[in-house]
C-alpha cells in the first residue's frame, strides 16, 4: 500500500507541475490578448472568457490553439487514468487509484500556479476548469473540496483492499456515488451559457454543489460498511496466510 501510494503521490506531484507550467505558458499568449479586449480587467482575471468569435479575430493560430487545448484535456485524463490502471490489481483499485493520482495532480495544480504567478489571489477566486463539454467554473473552494474527496476516498479503497476487506460495491452504492458526481459535474457547468456568451461568473451553484457531495457521500459510507463475515474471512485468510 504504501509503495502504491508514493507512486500515486509523485505521479500527481509531477504531473500538477506539468499542468501549472502549461497554464503558464497559455496565460503568457492569451493574457495580452485579453487585457487588450478588456483593459477594465485586472490582467491576472480570467473572466470574461476569450470567446470563439474573438480568437478567430486574432488569427487562426489561435484556432487550433483552441482545438489544442481541448484534446490536451482529453489527454491529461487518459494519463490520470492510466497511472491509475499501472499501479491496480483489479477495477476498485484503478478507480481508487485514478481518484487519489487525480486529486493530488489537481491540488499540486493549484499549489504550483501560486509558486510560479501568484495565483490564485484567494480559494474564493473564480477558476475555468475545463472546457469539455462546455465550459466548468467555480471558485477553487470548490474543486479543491473535490480533489480532497477523491483522496480520502482512494485512500480508504486502498487500505481496505490491503486489508483482505475490499469496499463491496453494488447497484445502489454505484448509483448514488454517480448521480452525486453527475450532480458536482452540473453545478459546475450551471452558468455555461452566460460564461459562453461574455458574461461574468454568475454567484456559484452552492445548494447544487451540496446536494452531489452529500448525494455521493452517502453511496461511499453506504459501500465501505463492511459486510457481515467480511472481518471473519480476511481474520482467517491472515492465520492461513501465517501457518502457510
Amino acid at each position: 500500500l504504501f509503495r502504491m501510494l508514493t507512486a500515486l503521490l509523485l505521479f500527481g506531484v509531477g504531473f500538477g507541475f506539468v499542468e501549472a507550467a502549461v497554464v503558464v505558458y497559455l496565460r503568457a499568449i492569451y493574457a495580452p490578448i485579453h487585457q487588450r479586449l478588456y483593459p477594465d480587467r485586472a490582467a491576472d482575471d480570467l473572466f470574461p472568457i476569450l470567446r470563439p468569435a474573438q480568437l478567430r479575430a486574432e488569427g487562426p493560430q489561435h484556432v487550433r490553439q483552441l482545438g489544442t487545448e481541448l484534446v490536451r484535456e482529453v489527454a491529461t485524463v487518459i494519463m490520470l487514468a492510466a497511472a491509475g490502471m499501472a499501479t491496480a490489481r483489479n477495477a476498485r483499485e484503478w478507480l481508487a487509484a485514478f481518484m487519489i493520482a487525480f486529486g493530488v495532480w489537481d491540488l499540486l495544480y493549484y499549489v504550483f500556479l501560486k509558486l510560479l504567478i501568484d495565483w490564485p489571489a484567494t480559494l474564493a477566486t473564480w477558476d475555468l476548469l475545463f472546457l469539455l463539454p462546455v465550459p466548468w467554473v467555480g471558485p477553487v473552494w470548490a474543486p479543491v473540496m473535490v480533489s480532497l474527496s477523491m483522496i480520502a476516498a482512494g485512500v480508504v479503497v486502498l487500505w481496505r483492499e490491503s486489508t483482505g476487506i475490499p469496499v463491496r460495491l453494488g447497484w445502489s452504492q454505484w448509483s448514488l456515488i454517480t448521480a452525486g458526481g453527475i450532480i458536482v459535474i452540473v453545478a459546475f457547468c450551471w452558468d455555461w451559457r452566460n460564461v459562453m456568451a461574455g458574461g461574468e461568473p454568475h454567484p456559484f451553484n452552492w445548494p447544487l454543489f451540496s446536494l452531489g457531495g452529500g448525494v455521493g457521500l452517502t453511496g461511499f459510507v453506504l459501500a465501505i460498511r463492511p459486510v457481515q463475515g467480511d472481518f471473519e474471512r480476511s481474520r482467517s485468510a491472515a492465520l492461513n496466510a501465517s501457518a502457510g
